[in-house]
């Protein structure tokens, strides 16, 4: 490639060009980055709406020395472009290629790991308060957007920040475009004003005057609130202690780079308000930056082009079908998701039930005690919400839903593996940090068409019961239809799928299919478990009594999963059985096409094979030893 892009492989390399040269060098970023996410798939619309920022941080900044932490970390492939990680963007989110995240390990720039929203804040005062005890002189710099601004731990932060003598700014990268009127020449002269040395320094003086009389002081603190209020939104952020700045154009690098320069040389915590459009200079994203959010591989000239034949459903469609259809059977069903309707299949049930819908932002742990809150009251909240993030209101799942045995759906969108999005999005634990809290179950459906059937199950339970089900589509299994429909399956029960002998492969989930196909070769049982809690002892027992070896297979991890539950069921029953348990190891499993992860962690038919026959082999051996 030719061209300004081409010279910059640090931020060193940028900060020796021109503020003139920064408005060309901003489209050929721009143009890079479409064509490079057209490529690989990755997220795009929130990208495209960085490019000024990015160049303007990295231009005023001395980083890595100064520290900018992004948030949520989807936003930041200008900042790997511009970090030297130009060349290894053609391997984004691909198996041993660059995170689409920050990742300490990957990059000197990349400050702190942001996959999950509202953590910038918090990380970024760390940073600041750690220059302030071993006196270094630096900046820290938190750029919080889509939506994080909604999670109760950025105000907890902001709050915390306030009374701090931290050198930290907080940049709000408002791409909502709710908030629009403030941007203009107006506007972009006042921000550099309010950011400028001298309205600090006279604002200080008129404190210490005024604060020997009170009422005066009092009075000039309203004009100066109501006269911001002509121009800015309302002023928040400086209740928190901090010094607001804007909002201001954030594709307008001349308003940008002289108010960066003046907030770098003020002391004590400031608030940077920018506003910024997802999709920028891309006219389909623009249009529709939720189609552009996180798109797959395609033609920039053409756009998004629909398959010509009907993919299978994906397991969020197959969830957001039993809601719109168990919502129509049911009037007490409320549908609760934190910010996340699109990916968890709720925008039918939205656009039919729109007074049975809540999205409560970024706040999984207030959705989880709103839900409470509802069911309580005889409401049945059905919670969509992805694995990794119900992580996230785990105090509230045990105090506020299990102990008080309130009934609710919890719909764990995205169990197991999620390919390119990685261990940050990886739902491997649910099972574990679910099984072992009283009042909550667990059912793991084999395909569509259980996943259906087992949500109706849940509902109709009296205490929470998580439904865990994996991202995209399954096996294609046919949805049930007519009355029946919405009828459960028995609560807590599995079914024999394969008769075999000596081995006994029981598998909890999407699994179950490459278990049958290893079960043909190696002559096993097959048991569809279903449920991770309760076990089906019966079951479990039946078939523990007539084999040699127990085999469990999940898509989570194996400490404390599945196949400890099955363990400890068969050591309570003085079942001296042996167990051999499949599943994610204990370490985090990088980025990468889902299947070849799967491969790779012996979880195919053909490793599932492989695993059991390298247990049998050393029996196989005494025996002829003994013969």
């Amino acid at each position: 490639m030719t061209g300004l892009l081409s010279t910059i492989d640090s931020p060193a390399d940028l900060r020796r060009l021109t503020r003139a040269q920064l408005p060309a060098l901003a489209t050929e970023l721009r143009d890079f980055l479409l064509h490079s996410v057209a490529r690989t798939g990755g997220h795009l619309s929130s990208n495209l709406g960085t490019v000024e920022l990015t160049l303007a941080l990295h231009y005023v900044f001395n980083t890595p020395e100064d520290r900018i932490v992004w948030d949520v970390g989807h936003q930041t492939y200008p900042h790997k472009i511009l970090t030297g990680r130009r060349e290894r963007m053609g391997s984004l989110r691909q198996q041993g290629g660059i995170s689409g995240f920050p990742l300490r390990s990957e990059s000197e720039f990349d400050a702190f790991g942001t996959a999950h929203s509202s953590t910038s804040i918090s990380a970024a005062l760390g940073m600041a308060m750690a220059a302030h005890q071993k006196g270094e002189d630096r900046q820290a710099i938190a750029v919080i957007g889509d939506g994080a601004m909604t999670a109760g731990m950025a105000f907890e932060a902001l709050n915390n920040a306030g009374v701090l003598d931290g050198k930290l700014l907080v940049i709000l990268n408002d791409n909502d475009m709710s908030i629009s009127p403030p941007v203009g020449a107006l506007n972009r002269y006042l921000a550099q004003l309010m950011s400028g040395r001298f309205y600090s320094a006279a604002k200080q003086v008129g404190k210490q005057v005024l604060a020997k009389a009170p009422h005066l002081f009092e009075l000039a603190k309203r004009l100066e609130e109501q006269a911001k209020g002509l121009v800015v939104p309302a002023t928040l952020f400086e209740k928190f202690g901090f010094n607001y700045i804007g909002p201001i154009d954030g594709h307008d690098l001349e308003s940008l780079i002289p108010t960066l320069e003046n907030i770098k040389l003020l002391e004590g915590p400031q608030f940077l308000h920018v506003v910024t459009k997802k999709g920028r200079g891309y006219d389909l994203a623009e249009a529709d930056p939720v189609a552009y959010h996180g798109p797959g591989k395609f033609d920039p000239k053409v756009g998004l082009q629909q398959p010509a034949t009907a993919p299978k459903p994906t397991f969020s469609q197959v969830f957001g079908r039993w809601l719109c259809d168990m919502a129509a059977h049911d009037q007490r069903l409320v549908g609760i998701t934190p910010a996340m309707r699109e990916g968890s299949g709720m925008v039918e049930f939205h656009q039919r039930f729109p007074d049975r819908y809540y999205d409560v932002g970024i706040a999984e742990q207030h959705a989880v005690t709103f839900a409470a809150g509802l069911a309580c009251e005889g409401i049945k909240p059905v919670v969509a919400i992805y694995s990794t993030f119900l992580q996230r209101a785990y105090d509230q799942l045990v105090h506020d839903v299990a102990l008080q045995k309130l009934p609710m759906v919890l719909a764990l969108d995205r169990a197991g593996l999620v390919g390119a999005d990685g261990p940050t999005h990886a739902g491997a634990y649910d099972i574990p940090f679910l099984r072992c809290i009283p009042n909550v179950s667990i059912a793991c459906p084999a395909d569509e068409a259980e996943c259906y059937r087992l949500l109706s199950t849940a509902y109709a339970q009296d205490h929470a019961v998580a439904v865990r089900y994996p991202r995209g589509s399954g096996v294609g299994a046919e949805l049930p239809t007519g009355p029946e429909a919405l009828q459960g399956l028995p609560f807590g029960k599995g079914e024999l799928r394969r008769q075999g002998q000596r081995v006994a492969i029981l598998a909890f989930g999407t699994l179950l299919q490459p278990a049958l196909v290893a079960a043909e070769a190696l002559d096993a049982t097959v048991v569809n478990m279903r449920w991770a809690k309760p076990l089906d002892l019966e079951l479990l027992l039946e078939v523990a009594r007539s084999h040699e070896l127990i085999v469990t297979v999940e898509e989570g991890a194996i400490a404390g999963g599945a196949g400890s539950a099955v363990l400890e069921a068969l050591q309570a029953a003085r079942l001296p059985l042996p167990v051999l348990q499949l599943g994610l190891p204990d370490r985090f499993i990088e980025h990468g096409d889902h299947g070849k992860l799967l491969s790779g962690l012996g979880l195919d038919a053909a490793g599932i094979e492989r695993s059991v026959q390298a247990w049998l082999a050393p029996a196989a051996v005494v025996q002829g030893e003994a013969s």
